[in-house]
């Protein structure tokens, strides 16, 4: 696939080998060991994914994201060697695409770089404009407005509004969100599918305490209403 990564990763080791197996996958990776030269990096170049660690020094992986996010939507796959719910939450919620624990394999890290990847290309039959309510979405030009205000959505916001734009009034379990927006049937955690919810409705809903568009169907999933 060809993409320009860049792979902020303090560990020397998993750096240069992973950079390997990128590489050898068809991928243009700048790696770098610091969260700080991370940023610099980022700010000087064109990057179509970003690989990051949580455990940095200097700058940690978690305000690294946060910064990226303040202005760019370029996906993010955070790596952690930590997998308690708090982190991996955390994480998801300052805007990362994914996450992957270590110790990976890297089949697994580039299957979740392929779909990540995937996710943020818009095919000509994808190409309508959708309303809902007072969300309008233009899947083209990978935009969405609310009240004519345009939504600072990430890639993986913007595919799961346009998945559940598509179907109004349609439950969709975690699973099948997981599938249709991630791709993942057997890698995906359904803690990405809520966070991602929780940030929709922070930034579609007039009181995301009380939705009105994506409600929650109890021990079901989630639904898009009819406006």
């Amino acid at each position: 696939m060809d993409a320009n990564v860049l792979f902020v990763e303090d560990d020397r080791s998993i750096r240069e080998v992973t950079t390997l197996a990128l590489e050898q996958a068809g991928f243009r990776v700048t790696a770098c060991g610091d969260g700080r030269e991370g940023l610099d990096i980022f700010a000087r170049g064109q990057f179509d994914l970003v690989l990051l660690d949580v455990m940095l020094p200097g700058v940690d992986g978690l305000e690294v994201c946060r910064e990226i996010r303040r202005r760019h939507r370029t996906p993010i796959i955070m790596l952690t060697a930590r997998t308690d719910t708090v982190d991996v939450v955390v994480g998801l919620e300052l805007g990362a695409d994914d996450y992957v624990a270590k110790p990976f394999q890297p089949p697994e890290l580039l299957a979740r770089m392929r779909a990540v990847l995937r996710r943020g290309q818009v095919t000509a039959a994808e190409s309508d404009v959708v309303r809902v309510g007072e969300v309008e979405i233009d899947e083209a030009a990978f935009r969405a407005t609310r009240n004519g205000c345009e939504l600072s959505l990430t890639a993986t916001e913007f595919r799961l509004l346009c998945a559940l734009a598509h179907r109004p009034g349609q439950v969709f379990t975690r699973e099948m969100l997981l599938e249709l927006v991630w791709g993942y049937e057997y890698l995906g955690d359904s803690r990405l599918v809520n966070v991602a919810i929780q940030r929709l409705r922070a930034k579609i809903e007039e009181d995301p305490a009380d939705p009105v568009l994506i409600t929650t169907v109890r021990g079901v999933g989630y639904r898009l209403e009819r406006p």
